[in-house]
């Protein structure tokens, strides 16, 4: 199993602050499973506004940061780096299930396990954890499509 620091997220995920929501990867397989890192500091742009007096990161982003870990095990399985002419879509997410507040000082750790790869759909079971306990749950369905940024 292999991990990947900052630098390397960056090649391989398209997002950029304050959309990048993957810190560091601890552990992947390609063609099988990823657990990266999302450490959650008072800092980020949303607790200004979601909640002032309790600081809560949404849980569509707790999807998001699942999905973008997903992404970096997608592009690795296929050798495959960030470009203009790609982007990875949401095409699903089912089952998904709030079970904790992820809050300022957590340390998220999100983990994703390809379950098929079928017509171009990656099918992922993802989980977002905090220490021990499970915070965020789903199922995700994504796909990468080429793209002419000329016409975009």
């Amino acid at each position: 199993m292999s991990s990947m620091d900052i630098h390397q997220i960056l090649q391989f995920l398209p997002h950029r602050y304050p959309f990048l929501l993957v810190d560091r990867v601890l552990s992947y397989e390609v063609g099988k499973n990823i657990v990266a890192l999302k450490n959650v500091t008072m800092n980020e742009h949303f607790f200004a506004g979601h909640f002032p007096h309790h600081p809560v990161m949404p849980g569509v982003l707790i999807i998001e940061a699942l999905a973008q870990a997903a992404a970096i095990l997608t592009f690795k399985t296929h050798d495959h780096k960030a470009d203009d002419n790609s982007v990875y879509y949401f095409v699903g997410i089912n089952k998904a299930r709030f079970k904790k507040p992820v809050m300022p000082g957590d340390a998220l750790e999100l983990h994703a396990e390809i379950k098929r790869f079928t017509r171009g759909i990656w099918w992922f079971t993802a989980r977002a954890m905090v220490g021990d306990q499970v915070a965020t749950e789903a199922e995700l369905m994504c796909t990468l499509r080429t793209i002419d940024p000329k016409t975009e």
